[in-house]
């Protein structure tokens, strides 16, 4: 067995022609600049890009398949040489069983039956060339689809207020929306992390999901896990979400939740925290809030106790958080370290600080091991790193 780091929610900004995908993306967010950042410069090992389903981008793959760039594996996957890519796509439901919407990956094995899936789209999408569109279909018939065409479906940032399985308000359950037989993990998003989810019973059978949500080559890993598999495949990480003879989800590192935009309930206008039963602003007056996934949890959950078996959850602080780390600095820490994995996990202070002056050092082995004060995010504004505990 070994051990892969993956993060596997990442988009594409622009195909390799300037077409937009997410139309949020960065136009520098191109497929080979995604596998050359995820492999050179963050120190992936997987990476799951959720937008394959675009005809553009499939043609693309192809062309750097026979252009023996990169090649597909038996088992599912594209293997670029030090990354691998998993096939996803990022769905917007919104049918009759909810008032979403409720944004899911899906990931298939190989091109062909994602070549399938996108026909499949095709009378169900209005624009199929751009990222996480609206299915017009229910959400139970995508889980058969996925089902039959040998994927994964995977309800996305089940927490954030906006686009999420419970975030709005309006879903109590998964069982209003989906078979829960046919759920194979599911993804935390920025604002939680495992023990926040663990809070609601329902969600204790299934694996827990930390990624990025890459809109930029820069927050690329800025959530990811480290799994524990054979070889970076499709179909052992199919075993490895099924804990299949000592495969599994070994760490989930993710933010500190109070860094993620929506961690507490905010004042709409002007971001000022809400207080225990206030209705309007302290700060400005205004009424209206975006409640945070704190608050959120607080009306969901139903669990005495969490899951036993969960790997842990280990709250990084990505290294662009951190004072004192700037652009330059991060590439002259590259140079020396190659990765970010390298400089978030295996540094030593005494390297470090050949680099960074000591104070800096130390607030990077601080965030290592999750000990750096956090101011809370909310209303879709970042928390930040305010000064290390003494």
């Amino acid at each position: 067995m070994n051990h892969y780091f993956a993060d596997l929610h990442i988009h594409i900004g622009r195909t390799s022609t300037g077409r937009p995908v997410k139309i949020t993306g960065a136009k520098s967010l191109t497929l080979e600049n995604i596998i050359h950042a995820s492999a050179n410069m963050k120190g992936m090992d997987i990476v799951g890009i959720i937008d394959c389903h675009v005809p553009e981008v499939i043609d693309e793959l192809e062309c750097l398949i026979q252009k023996n760039v990169c090649a597909e594996h038996p088992e599912g996957g594209i293997n670029f040489g030090k990354v691998t890519l998993f096939l996803g796509s990022e769905i917007e439901i919104y049918d009759d069983n909810c008032k979403g919407p409720i944004h899911v990956l899906v990931f298939l094995p190989t091109i062909e039956k994602m070549k399938r899936f996108s026909t499949w789209l095709t009378t169900r999408m209005t624009n199929l060339n751009l990222s996480s569109q609206r299915l017009y279909e229910k959400g139970k018939k995508l889980q058969e689809v996925i089902r039959q065409l040998d994927g994964l479906f995977i309800p996305a940032h089940v927490f954030t207020p906006f686009k999420s399985l419970y975030g709005k308000g309006i879903v109590k359950t998964l069982r209003e929306v989906f078979d829960p037989g046919k759920i194979d993990a599911v993804e935390l998003g920025l604002s939680s992390n495992t023990e926040m989810a663990d809070q609601i019973k329902e969600l204790h059978r299934y694996p827990f999901l930390t990624n990025s949500d890459a809109h930029s080559l820069q927050k690329i890993a800025r959530e990811y896990q480290k799994i524990f598999m054979k070889q970076p495949t499709f179909e052992e990480f199919k075993r490895a979400l099924q804990m299949e003879d000592g495969r599994g989800i070994e760490c989930n590192y993710g933010l500190d939740p109070k860094l993620g935009k929506y961690y507490r309930t905010t004042c709409q206008k002007c971001f000022a925290k809400k207080e225990e039963g206030a209705l309007q602003c302290p700060v400005c007056g205004h009424n209206k809030w975006t409640k945070g996934v704190f608050e959120r949890l607080q009306e969901l959950k139903d669990a005495t106790r969490f899951h036993p078996g969960r790997p842990p959850y280990i709250q990084q602080v990505p290294l662009e958080y951190i004072p004192g780390i700037g652009s330059k600095t991060l590439v002259k820490l590259r140079n020396v370290f190659q990765t970010e994995m390298n400089i978030l996990h295996d540094a030593s202070l005494d390297d470090l600080k050949k680099i960074v002056p000591e104070k800096t050092a130390q607030l990077i082995l601080k965030a290592r091991k999750g000990e750096l004060s956090i101011q809370a995010g909310g209303g879709g504004k970042y928390g930040k790193v305010t000064q290390s505990p003494s």
